[in-house]
Parts: C-alpha cells; structure tokens; sequence
C-alpha cells in the first residue's frame, strides 16, 4: 500500500501529465489516502480535468476539488454572451434533447434544468456547456425520467457487468427500490468504480444511483 506522500507525488506526476494541466498552479495534499486539490485553473473543464487525473492513480481512496476558476485579462464574457453560447452548444450536440431544457447564467455559473430518459443526456449537456470560454461552473439539475420496474433494472444492470471486460461482476452486489439503484461491494480502482456506474447509468429508469462500493485490492 501506498504512503501518503508516495499518492502525493504520484497525483502530482499525474497532473503535469496531463497536457491540458502542465501549467495549471494546483496543490496536492494527501491525508489517509483522501487527495485534496488546490489552487487556481484558468477554465472550468481543467476542473474537471484535474479531479480526474488524481482518480486515475492507484490508491487513491476519494478526491476533494477545491480548484477556482481565475480568467485571465480578455476572458471574462458577460453571462449574456455565455448563455446564447451555451444555448448553441447544446442545440448543435446530437445526444441533447435542447427543446427539453432551459439554462440560466449567473455571473457565469451555468444552470441546467428540465427533463431527459437516459442519464447519457445529461451528461451531455453537461459537456457541452462546461468548456465554453468564460463558464465558471455548472450546477447540472437535470432530472431523469422514470420508466421500468425494479426487476428489470437489475436483470439489465447484471447482464450489463457481467458482460464488462473491465468490472469484476461477481464482486458487485445490486439492490433496487424504485427507480433507485443502490451499489455495494468491492472495485479494484477508480477507473473500475467509473465503469459500474457507467454500466448502472446506461439502464433506462434508472434515476439515481448510491454509490457505497468502495476500493480494495
């Protein structure tokens, strides 16, 4: 098992990596396997960017991202000039239902609101608003709609983990109340516990998932 210090510079080596954050100022701390980032991004994507890139290390047990977002001169737009752009970017994304949503900018922080069926939807127009110049953040409300019973959830989530080259199924256990999926059990890495809910999430009715799997070797 990893020190503390050795997840540090692993999360750190990880970082300058990644081409999109080599000149990012972002702090590392580790504190029983537990990551925290700091600092400053220039763009809200490279938010994302970062918390990812400490997920992708071995041992890494959970990440808190206190990263802000800190435009350079000639970057800030008016949340005017974002909205139109956000509305554009969703319209022209072929996986989001646009006519199913609205947005609202306030001082650049980004709202999505409305309906969709599959959570590929929403992620989405999450994608698609999140790296436009000027986005501060994203606060994505958009809510799933509800459309199968409990028993074929899960007969289609099993099927769907086992089928997986990459999750180890018989190590995952399913529990279904309402159009609520709840996950338990043991994954070997991040990338693996990303692979499960991608799975989860690819059933139709499913509307929320509780993650409660947590890391092991």
């Amino acid at each position: 098992m990893k020190t503390d210090k050795e997840l540090q510079e692993d999360v750190m080596d990880e970082i300058k990596w990644d081409p999109a954050l080599s000149a990012s100022a972002i702090g590392v701390s580790v504190k029983n396997g537990v990551v925290t980032l700091n600092g400053y991004v220039d763009a809200y994507a490279k938010k994302f960017a970062a918390e990812n890139a400490a997920k992708r290390v071995k041992g890494v047990q959970a990440v808190t991202e206190k990263i802000e977002v800190h435009f350079g001169k000639g970057t800030k737009r008016t949340d005017t000039d974002i909205a139109a752009a956000a509305l554009d970017a969703m319209k022209w994304h072929s996986n989001v239902p646009d006519d199913k949503l609205k947005l609202k900018v306030e001082n650049g922080w980004v709202t999505l609101e409305g309906t969709v069926d599959w959570q590929y939807q929403k992620n989405a127009a999450m994608d698609a608003v999140k790296d436009l110049a000027g986005v501060k953040g994203v606060s994505n409300l958009i809510f799933l709609t509800p459309k199968a019973n409990a028993a074929k959830i899960e007969t289609d989530i099993m099927n769907a983990l086992k089928r997986s080259a990459t999750i180890e199924a018989s190590n995952i256990e399913v529990e279904i109340k309402g159009n609520k999926v709840i996950l338990k059990g043991k994954v070997r890495s991040w990338s693996e516990r990303r692979d499960v809910e991608n799975a989860v999430w690819s059933s139709p009715g499913v509307i929320e998932i509780e993650d409660n799997m947590f890391i092991g070797v």
